[in-house]
């Protein structure tokens, strides 16, 4: 019993290594993954060759092309010696080789390598790059399949197995996840062939290439700025580093603090503003302050970054059981229902002590979002009114208590409690309290400048007017700007 899984290399026969050629003019036969490769028809004219094309024709995918291929070369490799080749290296993108691989070793069956040329060296020639100089290299049919690629965009790609232009078209899709369209990008069709060919051109047009054919790679160059996670945890190490920036050296988690909330807050503003110019500066500067903590906890030798990512990769995952699981659901409450069933497993397998569903709600949430996560905690306890009447009804209760109140610090009370039921009618209206003050707080201003400036123009000074002079131009500042939102609606202008 013995399997002999021989590299055929890239290209013609004149591509095959000396010590393939030795061993294939040996053979009696020779079982091929493919005819469809250049060096068949130069192979020693005595050998029997039988290949498993049929396979292809009948597969519903290539995962079941792949196993029931490794599958047959186990059976022969069982009942005696077989000679199995394979386009380009065994052990560069093909996948029946390491499924041969990992079933002989289960079996007992020997199997030798003969190495061969791989697509990639004549491709780099022909792209006269170094490879050293960095470069990932990946499977197109496996990287097509994904929303997000694993790819450094800071590190050129190379990607085998480009077949098709339907496969061209799935890959263009997830690469401009990443890229630009505009990225240039290069095709090696043929790579080490006589009619070899490099097409440059750039990344949203190249699954239009009439040229692509089961020769074909794509080579997608570093982009020209650091655009990486790793680039930025670098950057962030050099300026914590001793030939750093001093500002940077002093910093501790607790002097970021201020900071980083400050970025959080200014984050939501450009949310609140659909301002997404800014908003992409606010959320890198907020994803420099997550690297920074995590660059100064990884120096006390606490957690790393890559820590940090395998934790909540691992928790969005545990906690989508729906997604990457079997747990059934049929809408977001649902969803948030599991997700406090699973944070509580969590916590029970960790053998944590919880004293109350109020434990761990942040005290540095602003005061309505804290109220309202407090408030959420309890109604899931059922600790709630039965229904929103309940609410409207303990609102008026102690809107009254507000004024009957005497002292300050009754005064101060019966506000606060206002305000917590405030906020609780916003959990029933299904509306984020915090959200909805800030907006309230934006319309005021708005209204309050129009206010200002009509005063202006008529030379009027706010601080002698009446109420009802005052009341007059808050209403008419208001209409002009209802006016304007319905213009801006109808033109499609932001507001």
């Amino acid at each position: 019993m013995t399997i002999t899984i021989v590299g055929l290399g890239p290209g013609d026969a004149g591509l095959i290594t000396r010590q393939a050629w030795h061993l294939l003019s040996a053979a009696e036969a020779v079982t091929l993954r493919t005819r469809r490769h250049p060096a068949v028809a130069g192979l020693p004219a005595h050998l029997h060759l039988r290949s498993f094309d049929d396979i292809y024709d009948t597969a519903e995918d290539f995962g079941a092309v792949y196993q029931r291929i490794a599958d047959e070369v186990l059976r022969l490799g069982r009942a005696g010696e077989v000679v199995y080749a394979v386009p380009g290296h065994p052990f560069v993108g093909e996948a029946t080789v390491t499924a041969i691989a990992r079933g002989a070793a289960e079996a007992g069956i020997p199997v030798e390598i003969i190495a061969g040329l791989s697509f990639v060296e004549p491709t780099l020639a022909a792209l006269g790059i170094d490879a050293l100089d960095g470069l990932q290299l990946f499977d197109a049919i496996e990287l097509a399949g994904y929303l997000y690629p694993p790819i450094n965009p800071d590190v050129p790609v190379l990607l085998g197995q480009v077949y098709s232009r339907l496969l061209a078209g799935e890959l263009k899709a997830a690469l401009m996840s990443i890229y630009p369209p505009e990225q240039p990008v290069a095709l090696v069709h043929a790579a080490g062939e006589a009619e070899q060919r490099v097409e440059h051109l750039a990344l949203h047009e190249f699954d239009r290439s009439e040229h692509i054919d089961h020769l074909t790679s794509l080579y997608v160059p570093a982009l020209p700025v650091k655009a990486g996670l790793t680039a930025l945890a670098e950057t962030v190490a050099v300026l914590r580093s001793p030939d750093g920036c001093p500002w940077d050296q002093e910093q501790t988690s607790q002097s970021l603090r201020e900071g980083f909330l400050e970025e959080a807050y200014e984050a939501l503003a450009a949310i609140d503003a659909e301002d997404d110019a800014n908003l992409r500066e606010e959320l890198g500067d907020l994803l420099y302050h997550i690297v920074m903590q995590t660059q100064i906890a990884a120096e006390a030798d606490s957690f790393t970054l890559t820590e940090v990512i395998t934790g909540i990769e691992a928790k969005l995952k545990r906690r989508h059981p729906h997604v990457w699981g079997d747990w059934q659901v049929s809408s977001s409450a649902d969803v948030l229902r599991n997700w406090e069933i699973l944070k509580q497993r969590e916590k029970d397998d960790a053998g944590a002590t919880v004293a109350s569903v109020l434990d761990g709600i942040p005290p540095a949430l602003p005061a309505l979002a804290r109220s309202q996560k407090i408030q959420g905690r309890a109604a899931n306890t059922g600790f709630d009114w039965p229904d929103i009447e309940g609410v409207f009804d303990k609102l008026a209760e102690e809107v009254a208590e507000v004024r009957a109140a005497a002292t300050a610090d009754e005064k101060r009370a019966e506000l606060g409690d206002v305000l917590f039921v405030v906020v609780n009618l916003a959990r029933w209206l299904g509306v984020d309290a915090e959200t909805a003050l800030r907006e309230a707080n934006e319309r005021f201003m708005a209204r309050f400048r129009g206010v200002e400036g009509l005063a202006a123009e008529r030379e009027l000074n706010l601080s002698s007017l009446s109420f009802a002079a005052l009341d007059d131009l808050w209403r008419e500042a208001k209409a002009a700007l209802a006016q304007s939102d319905v213009a801006d609606s109808i033109t499609g202008e932001p507001e």
